[in-house]
């Protein structure tokens, strides 16, 4: 079975949507579909059919969280010693070399990412191309024809 690498905060997101699925959401379809039965005909009646949907998804979801999380490798970043490297975890501020933008961005589990937050997944390019390196290493990036190159210029275990 695969190992699901996330960070602590990471654990945490998905345990808080469990408990929201199975506390609020799992009960709340389960009345849908009581009330949806009091409309009569099942084959035809498209509320019934929605809310079983709802609730295929709901159960889904319950089922793949608790899976990740029987299967979770929690790194917790604050505990290893990693002296100076970029790591699972790190935050990481990199400068584009191009048009000295600095950039930051925290590396973290599949399900953590998010672009928009400067979240990036520990399997994208970049992060594959930062973790082990050391303030002030350059990286070079290749998306598509392009070639993109950056300079680590700190690294943070926050």
């Amino acid at each position: 079975m695969d190992k699901h690498v996330m960070t602590v905060k990471g654990q945490d997101l998905l345990r808080k949507e469990l408990k929201t699925l199975k506390s609020k959401d799992r009960p709340e379809i389960i009345k849908a579909i009581a009330t949806a039965r009091g409309f009569g005909d099942l084959k035809e009646n498209a509320e019934y059919h929605a809310a079983k949907e709802r609730q295929s998804f709901i159960e889904g979801r319950i089922n793949e969280i608790e899976s990740k999380l029987s299967t979770a490798e929690i790194i917790d970043i604050t505990k290893l010693n990693v002296s100076g490297k970029v790591v699972f975890g790190s935050t990481v501020i990199i400068i584009d070399l191009d048009n000295e933008q600095e950039i930051k961005y925290k590396i973290v589990g599949e399900d953590e990412a998010n672009i928009d937050e400067g979240l990036i997944s520990y399997k994208a390019p970049l992060s594959r191309s930062l973790i082990g390196k050391s303030i002030d290493d350059l990286i070079e990036l290749s998306i598509g024809d392009e070639k993109q190159s950056f300079q680590i210029i700190n690294i943070q275990y926050i």
